[in-house]
């Protein structure tokens, strides 16, 4: 098999990857956008109930909540638990760029074949969705970014109240044993 033909038989496969590189962009960026609402709701429900008994039936302490459906979990089992709570929106934040990224180079052949051809108008068009796709790739990655940045200080202080409550309720946590009070210093 000549160079040529192993040229173009990566090329053919590359311009397949085009259509489900952009759904997967699409998918990613409207999650966002719903992470960000979930985020914004979150947000102001941390603001309205303090960390205690009544948060952890709210959705706004969601390591609260688990801590107080699994009352013997260790303080592993916890941190673990937090790990996962961040786990989609911490993969969002990553792959979402490089997708951008597979989505602007898959364009930029065709766009190339058509400079070379002097079809300028395929050269636009192929350049637009290369752009636009990356557009929407980096809003999407900074959105969870963001969202991930503050959730994980959030899941720091459940932790830490956890730790904290667990040493003055030992043996374990249960929904009607949570404390009542906040510690000082834990904000929205």
């Amino acid at each position: 098999m000549t160079s040529l033909h192993i040229e173009s038989w990566m090329y053919t496969i590359g311009q397949l990857f085009l259509i489900p590189t952009l759904l997967a962009i699409a998918l990613l960026f409207f999650y966002s956008l719903f992470a960000f609402g979930q985020f914004a709701m979150a947000h102001f429900q941390r603001r309205q109930l303090r960390l205690g008994a009544a948060a952890a039936h709210s959705s706004a302490y969601p390591l609260l909540r688990w801590a107080g459906q699994h009352p013997g979990a260790s303080a592993d089992e916890r941190d673990l638990a937090a790990h996962r709570l961040l786990e989609v929106p911490r993969v969002a934040t990553r792959v979402t760029p490089m997708l951008g990224l597979v989505a602007t180079m898959i364009p930029m052949g065709p766009a190339l074949k058509s400079i070379s051809s002097g079809d300028i108008a395929a050269v636009a068009d192929n350049l637009a969705v290369a752009f636009s796709a990356v557009i929407l790739a980096l809003i999407a990655s900074a959105l969870t970014y963001w969202i991930v940045s503050v959730r994980r200080r959030w899941l720091a202080e459940e932790l830490v109240w956890l730790q904290q409550n667990a040493a003055v309720n030992a043996p374990a946590l249960a929904p009607g044993a949570l404390a009542q009070t906040a510690p000082t210093g834990v904000h929205a």
